[in-house]
């Protein structure tokens, strides 16, 4: 009847209480209803379940008691349980109703009250008599997905999901068959998953130990465990199947599962290697030694609530060079993705005072450089595995007074301590935080900063210090055009005479010159402006240095931009025959004399005394040094541009005597001797060469700009 649908629709049920679904049996419904009348059109559910309302063939609502299952009577205008904001749950809407139909329908709901009450098996139950009623409707399967799901019946509830979207897509009635498209597939989520897993992967180790089974793992085989746990089922159910697909869950779970605790260590005699613990369980070897180190700290991990544990003595194949040189280049990423790094202190005893820390050999090895600063999350354990100092938070990163020590201890500031951002920025500095450590293997001084500096180079164990050394510096130099890394003092490398022969030369700070203050140099630059031959002249080398190459290497030959003085005097202070280092005065055109110190022997020569040999005392050039706002670095704004205070202010002349007035400042200076074939060589001293041009007004004396080619 055409108006029967319209009274149907406008029936909105809502509860006074919220009551749980009677438990009538759907016959006794049934009959109940049939009792009254035969012409039942739609029927509907109140909320609380207790209650139904009928409409019939002639628009007739009629409201049932579903507990006493009896009529109760008719709905009235203004009835205070219909309210126009209430959905309504009906059925039966286009087709008069029949005992299956009711009965189905009422299971439906029914059944979905008990996955209210979490009743799964009587939910699953009731699933069951409703796919018994009619095997062809997805209904049923939807409701038993939903039940098995509940009781964590993974396989049975994945199997009925797999139904009910195949009923879904095989329907006749092409408005249910649209009702797939609300449904993801279990394939999507499994592949959601896959993805998942190889993210995180991806900066993990390439093995890792079970903290639970005690075995270690390569990457395939914790993969198989995974997929064949409980939680693999539970996560592949435990969302909302509806699309879009929702990943975040799904990331979230595969991050807590694949976790891992890394171990930073002293290495001691003995330590486990790979062979010793492959295909065995740890926990069933005998306890002793630096074999008793490894299962305490597996258990540490695992009573954290880790599953997986990385020890760079028994984790890493190292006999295998390929999977060595991957680790090594990788480490640094594996420290900073770990969920917790756990730093064991093997001389600190239990109950230790603050400063056992600063003492402990931990602190005085090339490799814990990284490991403590690519982290996030560390602790510090004493020698009988209780927490430094007592301190039981969550991250020792965070403890002032644990910062505090290592910062007086290492010398690096507590920001880097805490937040520390690898690349080749702040090169100088870094290499002095590297600069009392020792290593094992005399490479790994170089090998165990690659991290640090975010550079990847070949491991090649037997290279020696100086070439392992060198190719990082390098690396450094070219990569990032940044020239700190020239500012040593100490034996020259064979790699490059430019190039410090050991880290250690890095100890010193870095060359401390006074400059003056800005006050002073917009003083000096309005001096300036009123000359304008060296206005002219400033603009010349402006140009000049803003247009050289950046510093750049090539088969260990430096290309090195530089101002360079040529010299006019050699003479080495008398009194010296049979020393190990030689003083020696040292004049050049436009530079005050100086004094430098070597153990090498110099030619001596002045104006009546020449020599073919051409020396010089240059001064390596870094772009910065034009005194430009560098983009890139996130600490300068358009703030530091200086402000217009003079009459006449032009900001690119500005800009160029600024460069002059820079320029007239004391700078660390390179002493070179030429070689045969042309290039030079760095002349290494005992201290930092402090040079300062005669006269800043001079300018004819800072022109001889050029590439100079070091071996």
């Amino acid at each position: 009847m055409p108006g029967l649908r319209d009274v149907a629709k406008k029936v909105y049920l809502t509860a006074r209480r919220r009551q749980p679904p009677a438990q009538t049996t759907q016959p006794e419904l049934i009959e109940m209803v049939r009792a009254h009348t035969s012409s039942v059109e739609a029927l509907a559910f109140f909320k609380d379940g207790r209650r139904i309302v009928t409409a019939s063939m002639d628009k007739t609502l009629r409201i049932w008691d579903v507990e006493k299952r009896a009529f109760i009577g008719w709905p009235f205008k203004g009835h205070r349980d219909i309210h126009a904001a209430d959905p309504v749950v009906t059925f039966g809407f286009g087709a008069p109703i029949t005992p299956s139909f009711c009965s189905r329908s009422t299971l439906m709901v029914i059944g979905k009250r008990k996955l209210e009450r979490k009743l799964y098996v009587e939910a699953l139950s009731d699933a069951n008599k409703v796919i018994e009623l009619n095997p062809s409707s997805y209904l049923g399967y939807e409701l038993k997905y939903a039940a098995l799901r509940g009781a964590r019946h993974y396989d049975d509830a994945f199997k009925a999901f797999k139904i009910m979207l195949s009923m879904l897509d095989d329907a006749p009635d092409p408005h249910i068959r649209q009702l797939r498209q609300k449904y993801v597939s279990p394939s999507e989520v499994e592949d959601a998953i896959r993805r998942a897993i190889h993210a995180k992967l991806e900066n993990a180790p390439l093995r890792l130990i079970n903290t639970s089974t005690g075995r270690l793992c390569n990457r395939d085989v914790q993969i198989n465990i995974f997929i064949g746990s409980t939680g693999y089922k539970k996560l592949l159910h435990s969302f909302d199947m509806h699309a879009p697909l929702k990943t975040e869950p799904v990331e979230e779970a595969v991050t807590k599962y694949f976790s891992w605790v890394m171990l930073s260590h002293r290495w001691a005699r003995k330590e486990p290697l790979l062979h010793d613990i492959q295909d065995k369980v740890i926990y069933e070897l005998d306890p002793v030694g630096t074999m008793m180190k490894l299962q305490k700290f597996c258990k540490v991990a695992r009573n954290a609530g880790y599953s997986w544990a990385w020890s760079d003595t028994c984790c890493i194949d190292q006999d295998n060079n390929v999977e060595l040189q991957q680790s090594v280049n990788s480490m640094f990423v594996w420290y900073h993705h770990s969920a917790l790094t756990i730093i064991y202190l093997s001389d600190v005893p239990p109950s230790s005072k603050s400063g056992a820390l600063a003492n402990s050999i931990w602190n005085t090895r090339g490799w814990t450089v990284q490991e403590f600063l690519a982290p996030k999350i560390v602790l510090f354990y004493q020698a009988d595995w209780s927490l430094y100092l007592g301190n039981r938070s969550r991250n020792h990163k965070q403890s002032f007074r644990i910062m505090n020590e290592l910062e007086r201890s290492t010398g690096i500031d507590a920001r880097a301590l805490i937040h520390f951002h690898p690349g080749t920025k702040d090169a100088r500095e870094k290499l002095r935080w590297a600069s009392n450590r020792d290593t094992t293997r005399e490479e790994d001084i170089a090998y165990s900063l690659f991290g640090i500096f975010d550079v990847n180079l070949p491991v090649i164990y037997g290279e020696k210090r100086q070439k392992a050394l060198g190719r990082l510096l390098q690396e450094i130099i070219a990569h990032s055009g940044d020239i700190t890394a020239l500012d040593w003092v100490g034996q020259s490398s064979n790699f490059n005479s430019c190039l410090p022969a050991d880290i250690s030369s890095y100890k010193a700070l870095p060359c401390m010159l006074s400059y003056l203050s800005e006050h002073d140099i917009q003083e000096s630059v309005s001096a300036l402006r009123n000359d304008i031959v060296v206005v002219e002249s400033a603009s010349n080398l402006y140009a000049t240095l803003e247009n050289i190459s950046v510093p750049r290497f090539a088969n260990a030959r430096l290309q090195l931009p530089c101002i360079a003085f040529t010299l006019t005097e050699v003479r080495r202070r008398p009194g010296q025959d049979g020393a190990r280092r030689f003083a020696y005065d040292i004049k050049a055109n436009g530079l005050q004399d100086l004094l430098v110190t070597t153990k090498d022997k110099l030619v001596e020569f002045w104006p009546t005394r020449r020599t073919r040999q051409a020396f010089m005392l240059v001064r390596p050039w870094n772009r910065c040094d034009l005194g430009l706002i560098n983009f890139a670095d996130e600490t300068q704004t358009i703030e530091d541009w200086p402000e217009p205070g003079f009459p006449g202010y032009n900001e690119s002349t500005t800009q160029e005597l600024r460069l002059i007035v820079r320029l007239g400042q004391p700078f660390g200076a390179l002493l070179l001797a030429q070689q045969w074939g042309g290039e030079y060589k760095r002349i290494a001293s005992d201290n930092n060469i402090i040079a300062q041009v005669r006269d800043m007004t001079s300018v004819d004396d800072m022109m001889d700009v050029r590439m100079v080619e070091i071996l």
